[in-house]
């Protein structure tokens, strides 16, 4: 069943029929999988993973509204039978944070945030994230250029210069 959640985490658009195929399970078994996925939570929503610099480029400079990325790490003074949950769960709840992971390391918590502009993000740091009770410390670091998110590599891929074999 693992096969089946990896073939949708890498195309969301294959086709219940395409999954029985390749994993050569009963298209009535693949259907009843993944509507109970669905229905129990294990799969949160389909997605699609965007290209913006190159939406930007396509659209015109005016047309797509640029916006900045920051990675945040966080530490946080753990708390008596919550640990890290309550302040993860609270810094979730942001409309500006896309994704909040707890972590090994110089810190406990690393957060993906997103903002209009670099002066969005710092507002969020300091006017948001650094008032919330246990939060101890924070270190940003803005994002300069997406190589490959989500799986997914940005980069033209190299054309192809061998000779074509003839019969």
């Amino acid at each position: 069943m693992r096969e089946i959640l990896e073939l949708l985490e890498r195309d969301a658009h294959l086709s219940h029929d395409t999954i029985a195929t390749m994993t050569g399970l009963p298209l009535e078994q693949v259907a009843a999988q993944v509507a109970e996925w669905q229905a129990s939570g294990v799969i949160r929503r389909y997605t699609a993973v965007i290209d913006w610099d190159r939406a930007a480029a396509a659209a015109g400079p005016d047309s797509i509204p640029e916006t900045v990325t920051a990675f945040i790490d966080v530490a946080v003074a753990p708390a008596r039978s919550v640990g890290f949950d309550d302040v993860a769960e609270r810094i979730s709840r942001f409309p500006e944070v896309r994704s909040v992971y707890l972590v090994s390391g110089g810190h406990d918590l690393r957060c993906t945030v997103t903002g209009r502009n670099i002066r969005a993000v710092s507002d969020f740091v300091s006017q948001k994230l650094s008032t919330i009770e246990r939060v101890q410390a924070t270190a940003t670091h803005f994002v300069l250029k997406a190589y490959k998110r989500d799986g997914v590599a940005f980069a033209e891929p190299e054309p192809d210069h061998r000779l074509r074999v003839t019969p």
